[in-house]
């Protein structure tokens, strides 16, 4: 299969193209490179573009059509909390304006399949140890609705002119299937705390009324290399999808279900 993956030189992007390229797939990549880190995935063609403006839509659209790319996983986005509340029209500029420019070209291109990388932040404070795939969703910052709001963009292109979606919800991803592959941008918060101790100083825990015997935050963890295993799970079931097949789905549940105590509500 001929594969594009958005974001691919970023920490989960990259897992992904390994695996995509450890089973003989042909990948290429498109990042703006701003986190993204080329030498994680060597010998891949990367294109450096921004998704984001909307002058991306003829060049994307080339490049699917120029290597005859057959499905997108995106994962291209911005993911930052506080900075989404901080600068909420930006976040949607970034997170929707991509996604609406990589649909528009893939519908030029004549190009069906996308697997997209939503979050477990479209169930807000959602209640209860595990989350279903059905719980309502309700958002309780910009960054969650603009992935929200994705995943409704994505089920509309399906109706519109048949796009083949999946959402994949999931959050608190952390480890490396490499020292090459590793977290290096400390934006998450495993390595923030492992900075922090290589600085000789104690990680910040904030939060001590949630509902937890000490009351502290409680956070479970899913590993990068089970994460991207699901997403080649839910790119290889889109084939088998009528055309405006789409859904959102809870991975753990889906792809992976030994791995089911995946998210706790104060995750969010």
């Amino acid at each position: 299969m001929r594969i594009l993956v958005t974001g691919g030189a970023g920490y989960i992007g990259a897992h992904v193209v390994e695996l995509l390229q450890a089973r003989g797939d042909e990948v290429g990549a498109v990042d703006d490179l701003i986190t993204g880190i080329p030498e994680r995935i060597p010998g891949v063609v990367i294109h450096e573009l921004d998704l984001a403006d909307t002058h991306s839509v003829p060049r994307l659209s080339e490049i699917l059509t120029t290597a005859r790319i057959e499905a997108v996983v995106h994962f291209a986005a911005r993911k930052q909390v506080l900075e989404s509340v901080q600068r909420p029209a930006w976040y949607f500029q970034q997170n929707i304006g991509g996604l609406s420019n990589l649909i528009l070209a893939m519908e030029s291109a004549g190009v069906r399949n996308l697997v997209y990388s939503s979050s477990a932040s479209v169930y807000g404070n959602a209640v209860g140890a595990q989350i279903a795939e059905d719980a309502p969703t309700v958002p309780v910052n910009p960054y969650g609705m603009s992935k929200l709001q994705g995943e409704y963009l994505v089920a509309a292109a399906g109706t519109a002119w048949g796009l083949r979606g999946v959402s994949l919800r999931y959050f608190n991803v952390a480890g490396a299937g490499s020292d090459r592959l590793g977290d290096r941008a400390v934006l998450n918060l495993v390595p923030m705390i492992l900075e922090r101790l290589d600085q000789g100083e104690s990680p910040l825990v904030f939060g001590a009324d949630y509902d937890t015997p000490d009351g502290s935050c409680v956070r479970d963890y899913v590993h990068v290399s089970d994460l991207a295993d699901a997403h080649l799970a839910a790119l290889d079931t889109l084939d088998s999808r009528p055309p405006g097949g789409t859904r959102s789905s809870t991975w753990a549940r889906d792809w992976a279900p030994a791995c089911w105590r995946w998210w706790r509500p104060c995750a969010g």
